[in-house]
């Protein structure tokens, strides 16, 4: 996230329609099963690097026992453009190669982690507030996610690292290739996100206009790129503070979500097709499907901090939790009444606090149900519709939780 914050002032956190689907087809997608199961995929360096970046050894540095950074690298943490520029594969992925060679290390020497972070970060995240993503931050980020595909990051790395998921917090709960779509490549222009004359993308609701997007769930025919956003969490979920930037994030998102909805919990961009039938999608099918997808992420936090517990990755969980605590920034809370603007990406988990946590931060379910409960309240929202929301979530959220195990 851009400035980040915590309660101890450190840093902190930061479709097109369904071709060919039909209103059958997109209604069957809201059925399928959500938790994707993803195969570990050789990583293979690419040979396009564009920074004189040098890389020791073999792609995952057995041999060397810390990576010293190169001058090139070490000034691009204070040149978010010329970072970009860097990391930047490229539609074709020609230039994946620069993003392994700067970030597939299992140790780095001093402070060299901390300072890859800021370059991550620095790449990846929009301009300042109220500027989209472009699609050379887009394809960065996509570049960042595969270069660390399948390693242990280095100590130091997981807060920058966290941030830039942050900063694409709808983009990495999005599940993009149902029912056997051909993904584009790395990112989609604006114009292929924009909603169709129903009111719907495939790419999520409420999307700023003008922003690129990454395609998290590309995978390159002949450079074996694997941007595995899941897998990526998990290993984010190991460092307390990045994993306080992640909840963050989610919780904003949550917030941003609901007070974009109508009283009744629908989307208001949605429009009905003009002959609708039984298997028609309503103005609540997509919400459902998003809220499902909010319980998911939330509950697979905390399923990864359990069986990190369980399987002694995190020592002393009280430990870890009193951090989790201090770096996170606070509460969020939607607006009273419905929000019709669509701020860029970047600005949804730096949204600002609504004050202090309330009760237990790790009882991610009942955070959830705090949120909900206060925005049924102010909304007057129908109670058969908010029990429905409720039961969505709560579903999604235990079984992600316990599929961690």
């Amino acid at each position: 996230m851009r400035d980040g914050g915590s309660n101890d002032d450190s840093d902190g956190s930061r479709a097109a329609a369904a071709d060919g689907a039909g209103s059958g087809g997109r209604l069957r997608r809201l059925r399928e099963h959500r938790t994707a199961v993803f195969a570990v995929a050789l990583l293979v360096l690419a040979a396009g690097v564009t920074i004189p970046l040098v890389l020791p050894g073999s792609d995952d540095a057995p041999d060397e026992p810390c990576h010293q950074l190169p001058a090139s690298a070490l000034a691009l943490a204070d040149d978010p453009r010329a970072a970009t520029e860097a990391l930047d594969p490229g539609d074709d992925l020609a230039r994946i190669g620069s993003a392994r060679t700067l970030l597939r290390h299992k140790s780095v020497c001093g402070d060299g982690a901390q300072v890859l972070g800021r370059i991550v970060d620095g790449a990846t995240r929009s301009a300042g507030p109220g500027r989209p993503h472009t699609m050379a931050q887009a394809r960065a980020a996509y570049a960042v996610a595969s270069a660390v595909h399948g390693i242990e990051l280095p100590e130091g790395l997981a807060p920058g690292m966290a941030r830039m998921v942050a900063e694409y917090v709808v983009d990495t709960g999005a599940h993009l290739s149902w029912g056997g779509d051909e993904l584009p490549g790395p990112a989609v222009s604006p114009e292929k996100a924009r909603p169709d004359s129903g009111g719907w993308s495939k790419f999520g609701r409420f999307l700023a206009p003008g922003e690129a997007h990454p395609v998290f769930e590309y995978a390159g025919s002949s450079r074996s790129a694997h941007a595995d956003i899941e897998s990526l969490v998990g290993e984010l979920s190991k460092d307390p503070e990045a994993f306080a930037i992640l909840y963050d994030a989610e919780r904003a998102n949550f917030a941003h979500y609901l007070e974009r909805l109508t009283d009744d919990g629908g989307d208001p961009d949605f429009r009905p097709p003009p002959r609708p039938d039984s298997l028609s999608p309503t103005s609540t099918s997509w919400p459902d499907n998003d809220l499902r997808d909010i319980g998911d992420r939330i509950g697979a936090l905390m399923g990864h901090r359990a069986g990190y517990a369980r399987n002694r990755t995190i020592p002393d969980l009280a430990a870890f939790d009193r951090v989790v605590r201090r770096k996170t920034r606070g509460t969020f809370r939607p607006a009273g009444t419905q929000v019709d603007s669509r701020p860029a990406m970047g600005d949804i988990a730096d949204r600002p606090v609504a004050g202090p946590v309330e009760g237990d931060l790790t009882d991610g379910r009942r955070q959830l149900f705090i949120v909900l409960d206060g925005w049924a309240q102010d909304r007057d929202a129908p109670v058969r519709r908010v029990a429905a929301m409720r039961q969505l979530m709560d579903d999604s959220y235990v079984q992600a939780l316990w599929l961690q195990f």
